[in-house]
């Protein structure tokens, strides 16, 4: 929707539906074919991501791989940066300008229906130097992101088709509201310098991710914080009128409506500040920072909130065997989003957290570690189907082992579990905290029932 606003696209709005409404010679056929060109440009963007899903037929563990690996996270921050920087107006990206044009001689040779098609690749073309940047955005973050990632890029894209088509059919529908737009002016390069910010903050996430990843120690979570906390400085101070950039016009008076949105990010700011500053825990930001442990600080524990955790299953097994505790098997990852809003807004609350701290062994096993194994630890897996996959990272073995025992290879998932290898409960990824605490309490009642042999069920 926040694509729609700029000069890319807006213009494009009345003047496509005026064509619509006035070249044709009933209302109804002006309505139908407007109608037929938002579904055209709602085709066009789900189209594109249909390539993905041919990731459906490999390694389940792939897409993770692709997440989590350094350089592409690398290249995503480049390429944010990229998109950011033609937001501010330093350069503008454009496809080479014979595809539009001969898009456009296409639509009037051929007319009808596939006409319209094509007039709604024209436009999907035309406006690539706005829309661009945000699909790119919508690529990467869902590309290196948990979960079905083929599904969700077609939800996103299909989502972005609709909300650009939606104003063509409406208008067309109700063509007196085309006298409501506004007029296109500076306003729309007001948006375009929002959403640079926007990707410039995206792009130390990426950034981040592979800081997390190979253990780099560089953007700890002070650091992060305190780009962030310069970049919406800097977004501040452009929507007050401080700073400006390439290609705007003459200085004119702000608008009620950016005032109010340079008082919401000064807000946002000092939120941030205070974050950093540890008097609030930033809940509303959780996944993006990285966690709580990974500081410039010393800290005591390495484990998500200071809790007591073993990384490696042998060895937190040993420990639940001496304790007679079960166990809290946590599929995690550095670069999981979702895991780390489970940690801060789940396992903060402090019943959650005695009973953590207290009554579970925490086993976190991270899916995306990329430290090499030892030579001796290194080996080869057989599967099934006769595939053979070298196992040489910690996260290669974790990540196998989740698939073949629990068959999933998405994260935050997490196993209950006796020392003696029974299963306490069913699995359970993303939950409410009060769905998240019932499991727990299920799972010690269900430990007490195997310590007195009522219930058993061995893990394979």
């Amino acid at each position: 929707l926040i694509a729609l606003l700029t000069p890319c696209v807006f213009p494009m709005i009345p003047l496509t539906v005026s064509y619509f409404t006035k070249h044709t010679k009933k209302k109804t056929s002006g309505i139908f074919q407007a109608s037929l060109y938002g579904f055209y440009i709602v085709l066009i963007y789900f189209l594109l991501s249909l390539p993905f899903h041919l990731f459906d037929s490999v390694d389940p563990q792939i897409l993770n791989t692709i997440a989590t690996n350094i350089w592409l996270n690398i290249v995503f921050f480049l390429i944010f940066v990229f998109f950011a920087f033609s937001f501010f107006g330093y350069y503008e990206l454009t496809l080479p300008s014979s595809w539009s044009t001969k898009m456009d001689s296409f639509s009037s040779k051929v007319g009808g229906g596939l006409g319209i098609f094509f007039m709604a690749l024209t436009l999907a073309i035309v406006s690539f130097s706005c829309t661009g940047p945000i699909l790119g955005g919508l690529l990467g973050s869902t590309t290196l992101a948990e979960g079905d990632v083929a599904n969700n890029l077609s939800a996103g894209m299909l989502g972005f088709g609709v909300a650009l088509a939606l104003p063509f059919a409406l208008f067309a529908l109700f063509p007196a509201w085309l006298t409501s737009l506004p007029k296109s002016g500076g306003w729309m390069d007001t948006v375009k310098v929002f959403l640079g910010f926007l990707e410039l903050a995206l792009a130390f996430k990426f950034l981040s991710n592979a800081d997390l990843v190979g253990n780099w120690g560089i953007f700890k979570r002070e650091i992060f914080l305190g780009i962030w906390i310069l970049l919406f400085v800097l977004l501040a101070l452009y929507l007050f009128g401080v700073i400006r950039f390439p290609n705007e016009g003459p200085r004119q008076k702000l608008s009620k409506t950016r005032k109010g949105v340079g008082i919401l990010t000064a807000a946002f700011t000092l939120y941030l500040i205070l974050g950093a500053f540890k008097v609030t825990n930033l809940k509303l930001l959780s996944g993006f920072p990285p966690p709580d442990f990974y500081s410039v600080l010393e800290k005591e524990s390495n484990c998500p909130l200071g809790l007591n955790c073993f990384k490696d299953f042998e060895e937190g097994l040993a420990y639940a065997k001496k304790e007679n505790k079960p166990i809290l098997l946590d599929f995690t990852g550095w670069a999981c989003v979702n895991c780390r809003k489970m940690e801060e807004n789940v396992w903060s609350e402090p019943d959650m957290y005695q009973m953590l701290n207290e009554d579970y062994v925490l086993i976190s096993l991270y899916i995306d570690d990329r430290k090499s194994l030892p030579e001796n630890e290194k080996f080869n897996y057989k599967f099934d189907s006769g595939r053979v996959k070298d196992i040489e990272s910690i996260g290669e073995k974790w990540g196998t082992f989740q698939t073949l025992n629990f068959g999933a290879a998405s994260q935050p998932y997490y196993v209950l579990l006796s020392p003696n290898l029974e299963v306490l409960n069913s699995s359970i990824q993303n939950a409410d905290s009060e769905t998240y605490e019932s499991w727990l309490k299920e799972g010690l009642k269900n430990f007490d029932r195997v310590n007195k042999g009522v219930l058993s069920g061995t893990l394979p």
